[in-house]
């Protein structure tokens, strides 16, 4: 494990949540045993999945004591305001950009929102976000990041990441009743990749704040609800021309105009 910490974390992250994941598909495909409510609980395996194998792989590292400091460093509050100002609007402005692309392209909207009970339905996605988000991001940001831009740019480390972010949420495309099982796979996986560049460029900026890119990513979802959401499609295109715009303006390098954050 201290030889190959990183495939040591993937591995462990995706049998974790997938454990969480695939009696959810067994059982929308009809298998009569993991349609027991009992299951249910399993689910929150996939929110704690990324956490608990950056936590295990990192108490092999540097031991229990070293693994908590190194946990509790991912939270710092001392974040500048304009950088959690960033965090805090520009889901919102991404989402409106997806919903003008559906638009202008005549492409279906993926989510309008709905007037009746829509502060209940904001509160609850909120809580659901807020309850799993914050610790995909300890494991893909807080830990694979860091160790990749160690010895690969940030462009290429996020690319990486992106891609096996986006490969951990593919039980869900075979979850018949999970809306995600109707998105044209090809097309939320280049989306997918091409968002993990603005949160890179977040991380890096922050030197390392995974509570800024937790915030994002919490916020994100839940903006979804509130605001509406264009496709898939519209989605894709404004994530790889943010991405695009994000390479080009700060480079491969660091994708920030501080340096790329590395392990020590």
């Amino acid at each position: 494990m201290k030889k190959h910490p990183l495939l040591w974390f993937y591995t462990l992250a995706f049998a974790i949540s997938w454990m969480g994941w695939l009696p959810m598909v067994a059982a929308s495909w009809g298998a009569p045993w993991f349609q027991h409510p009992a299951f249910q609980i399993l689910l929150i395996l996939p929110a704690a999945g990324p956490t608990l194998a950056a936590i295990i792989v990192q108490r092999v590292l540097v031991g229990k004591t070293g693994a908590n400091r190194w946990f509790r460093s991912l939270w710092r509050w001392r974040i500048r305001a304009r950088w959690l100002g960033v965090a805090i609007a520009l889901p919102a402005i991404l989402l409106l950009a997806d919903k003008l692309v559906a638009q202008a392209f005549g492409l279906p909207i993926a989510w309008e929102p709905v007037n009746e009970n829509r502060a209940g339905l904001v509160i609850s996605a909120f809580v659901i976000a807020l309850l799993s988000n914050p610790w995909e991001e300890v494991g893909w940001r807080g830990f694979a990041l860091p160790r990749l831009q160690k010895s690969h740019t940030a462009l290429a480390s996020t690319l990486i990441v992106g891609a096996l972010w986006a490969l951990w949420h593919l039980p869900l495309f075979f979850w018949t009743d999970n809306p995600m099982s109707n998105y044209p796979f090809i097309v939320w996986f280049i989306s997918t990749v091409a968002g993990a560049f603005i949160y890179t460029w977040l991380y890096n900026s922050t030197q390392g704040s995974v509570l800024a890119v937790a915030l994002y990513h919490v916020l994100n979802n839940t903006y979804g609800v509130l605001i509406g959401s264009g496709s898939v499609i519209a989605s894709c295109i404004v994530n790889v021309a943010a991405a695009g715009a994000l390479i080009g303006i700060f480079g491969r390098t660091n994708i920030s105009q501080s340096e790329r954050v590395r392990v020590s």
